[in-house]
């Protein structure tokens, strides 16, 4: 208790591991979970069924658990999970699961939110990704690890985007991104891919020669796209090719951004 501050309001049936720390004027939801090294900066709103996993900082004004903005959501009991070591900074916004798309939202791990953007209902995100300043991640999206969205995009409802890719700033991604892609503009097009962060992460040479090769056969290959994904993934001994390949190829409700 001495970790949390005097002005703090915790609802009764709260688990807050005793090496957390609550600062001022903060609310905790009697349903919420907060695991060691958990740090709420103050005036920090978690509520609902949430789960903050250790080492993550929670900066001020942010509100973490709330109902879902979906006028389909009637009450049903839904979950936020939010993984090891992220930083939430001010003002974000992340909301629960609703029955229709699973019940949980779940965020992974080493991520950074920055000040303003909001991630919705039933988003599953996974580890080392960054959401810069007022984005917004709309109801049902998969953003794999690794992924950059710039500042001010607008990610539409189930779209996926593939590991490793980076979205531009002032963006509107309406359509799935394959991993690796780098998409750019007011409505967003796939321009390439994300060299910087393949070279930063050290892929090896070989792997981002293969990655060139095979983002000119989407964009240039004979057939549909999913045609020249599948005669892609015949003719390479690329991991980082097959990835694409395998997102390409699997599940979804969406068309692709598509190599102009």
């Amino acid at each position: 208790m001495s970790n949390i501050h005097a002005s703090a309001v915790i609802e009764a049936g709260a688990q807050i591991d005793a090496s957390a720390k609550v600062g001022p004027f903060c609310v905790v939801g009697a349903d919420v979970v907060i695991h060691a090294g958990v740090e709420l900066k103050s005036h920090v709103v978690v509520t609902g069924h949430t789960e903050v996993g250790e080492g993550t900082v929670i900066f001020s004004f942010a509100v973490i658990g709330e109902i879902p903005q979906d006028l389909k959501f009637k009450g049903e009991a839904s979950r936020l999970v939010i993984g090891k070591r992220n930083r939430i900074r001010e003002h974000v916004t992340m909301n629960c699961g609703t029955e229709g798309g699973g019940g949980v939202t779940q965020i992974g791990d080493d991520c950074l939110f920055m000040a303003g953007c909001h991630i919705a209902h039933d988003a599953i995100l996974g580890d080392r990704v960054i959401v810069v300043n007022s984005v917004a991640v709309a109801g049902h999206c998969i953003i794999e690890d690794d992924v950059i969205i710039g500042g001010l995009s607008g990610i539409h409802q189930f779209v996926r985007i593939g590991k490793g890719a980076i979205i531009g700033a002032v963006t509107m991604v309406t359509n799935d991104v394959i991993p690796y892609g780098l998409v750019q503009g007011p409505r967003g097009d796939l321009d390439g891919l994300n060299l910087v962060g393949l070279k930063r992460r050290g892929v090896a040479r070989s792997d981002i020669t293969a990655l060139r090769a095979a983002f000119q056969m989407l964009a240039q290959g004979e057939g549909t796209f999913h045609d020249r994904a599948l005669r892609m993934g015949e003719e390479t001994e690329s991991d980082y090719v097959r990835e694409i390949v395998e997102f390409v190829t699997a599940d979804t409700g969406r068309h692709f951004l598509t190599p102009k």
